[in-house]
């Protein structure tokens, strides 16, 4: 079943349509103009931040936003009316002015975050909301009479799939690229030098920052690498060694062991310019760092 939100300010294109549930657990589909938007709060709640958070990072970084582009702004009945037809999903009584936020959008914010849940929650949305053409059964496409509409739906197809097909190209490459990086047994370290410029003498003390790694001899000379919980089995696991220089002295030795996903992590981390780098590094990475882009971000 769909709600029609319509306000007394908003031109009858720019009906807002909200059905009850999209293919994201807890995010109710909208339509604002015929196209798919979320509001401030869902993708707070997605990305793990505050509505106030996202509010922020808009009035700091406003030129980098177009209104129609990466936003549209309601207010008056609409808000009212939209709030009624959001049950469950907070929205402040108080709020007079409302913004929903475009694709677009809500890749900006995503960026501006830039955390790990922030980009998957936006790659979610990408495959299962914002692609989906159909908000509650009723196909969204454009009104073919019109040569406007007609043109940009052209245009939009074009766009489209050449981003597709540049995507695909790019996860190609970067498939190879990683597979040829990439080997079991590696630790963090010898990993990072397999990449050009990165400092190594300073990576597992970035991963002390990253909560990947705690330090097991804090007050002795030489550090104790030890992975955390957080990353355990996840991104690291660990090589554990006994070592025994006598026959009435044994210890146990652990060494931080990359896994998959790790590697694409700091690989990932490695194209964004991220990793500690050395001072003599020469700008260029170990391949190209346009894969950064599209698929790494």
């Amino acid at each position: 079943m769909t709600n029609q939100v319509m306000g007394t300010a908003t031109p009858k294109s720019s009906v807002i349509s909200v059905s009850i549930q999209s293919k994201i657990s807890g995010v109710p589909l909208i339509a604002y103009r015929n196209q798919r938007v979320i509001t401030s709060e869902l993708l707070a709640r997605g990305y793990g931040a505050t509505p106030q958070q996202i509010t922020n990072n808009f009035n700091r970084n406003k030129n980098r936003f177009i209104e129609g582009k990466h936003y549209f702004r309601i207010e008056g009945d609409d808000v009212e009316n939209l709030r009624n037809s959001l049950r469950g999903v907070q929205i402040s009584p108080m709020a007079r002015t409302l913004y929903l936020w475009t694709e677009r959008g809500a890749s900006r914010h995503a960026k501006m975050l830039e955390t790990d849940q922030a980009w998957d929650f936006y790659e979610d949305l990408e495959e299962n909301y914002f692609r989906q053409r159909e908000i509650g059964g009723i196909p969204l496409v454009p009104d073919f009479s019109d040569p406007a509409q007609a043109a940009r739906a052209w245009a939009d197809e074009f766009e489209a799939r050449q981003r597709i097909e540049l995507i695909s190209h790019q996860q190609s490459e970067y498939i190879e690229h990683l597979e040829s990086l990439f080997t079991d047994g590696l630790s963090p370290v010898q990993f990072c030098k397999r990449l050009n410029g990165v400092n190594t003498s300073k990576v597992n003390a970035w991963l002390l920052g990253a909560n990947w790694l705690y330090n097991d001899n804090p007050e002795g000379k030489n550090a104790h690498w030890r992975v955390r919980s957080y990353a355990r089995d996840k991104y690291l696991t660990e090589k554990t060694s006994k070592v025994t220089p006598s026959e009435s002295v044994s210890f146990t030795t652990y060494q931080p062991v990359l896994l998959r996903d790790g590697a694409i992590w700091l690989y990932k981390k490695y194209l964004k310019g991220h990793l500690p780098m050395k001072q003599s590094w020469n700008g260029e990475f170990t391949h190209d760092k346009e894969l950064s882009g599209g698929v790494l971000a």
